[in-house]
């Protein structure tokens, strides 16, 4: 798992699974701390997921509701929105809206 740190913009790219959480959940829980902006987590080069890691981003979003921020995923694949949808934390984590073409 490689996490970047652009901005309010934590960027993952690899296999985010449980094994991997602690190192994102350190990561997102400092960029929560100290960005004053909304945290975006982009997903778009993670290659797979698990319920574990999405339900560290969904706790991760309620504690960001708490503290005044906003945490949203970006570049979510069909495979992880289906994941988010089957969990029901879909009603936790808000992904990004994607404009598809006409």
């Amino acid at each position: 798992m490689d996490i970047v740190t652009d901005g309010s913009t934590l960027v993952l790219s690899g296999d985010f699974d449980v094994r991997s959480t602690f190192q994102v959940r350190t990561a997102l829980y400092e960029l929560l701390a100290t960005s004053e902006d909304d945290v975006v987590v982009d997903l778009t080069d993670v290659a797979c997921v698990d319920v574990t890691a999405l339900k560290v981003l969904g706790v991760a979003s309620l504690e960001a509701g708490r503290a005044g921020h906003h945490l949203m995923l970006r570049g979510c694949g069909p495979a992880v929105r289906r994941l988010l949808h089957l969990s029901r934390l879909a009603r936790v984590v808000e992904v990004e809206r994607v404009a598809t073409p006409a």
